[in-house]
């Protein structure tokens, strides 16, 4: 059996707004919106620790949106919409496990 021959792909260089395997054209990120608080998230590795977290968030009394823009093994942005104060998103995060570090 003859294995296909395969389609060269051209690469994308690394960029600050995604990396090369990932296409982030038209991708508008939540923190260039005028709209919500953005927070640093430790310790998320993967999409389920970020859809976890979101939940949480989503969750707290007051909150519009949480979205987590992810990056595994470092901080990860988490941008709330909605009048909740900060010590319950706070709150929020941490009953899923994770914690904030300083607003951004």
């Amino acid at each position: 059996m003859q294995t296909p021959p395969r389609t060269e792909l051209p690469l994308i260089a690394k960029s600050s707004s995604g990396c090369g395997c990932c296409s982030t054209n038209g991708f508008e990120s939540p923190a260039s919106t005028a709209q919500g608080v953005e927070y640093g998230v430790e310790g998320l590795t993967c999409g389920s620790c970020a859809d976890r977290v979101e939940r949480a968030v989503r969750d707290v009394d007051g909150v519009g949106s949480a979205t987590v823009v992810l990056v595994p093994g470092g901080v990860s942005r988490l941008v709330v919409t909605g009048p909740a104060g900060p010590s319950a998103v706070r709150d929020a995060v941490a009953s899923a496990g994770y914690s904030l570090t300083n607003n951004r």
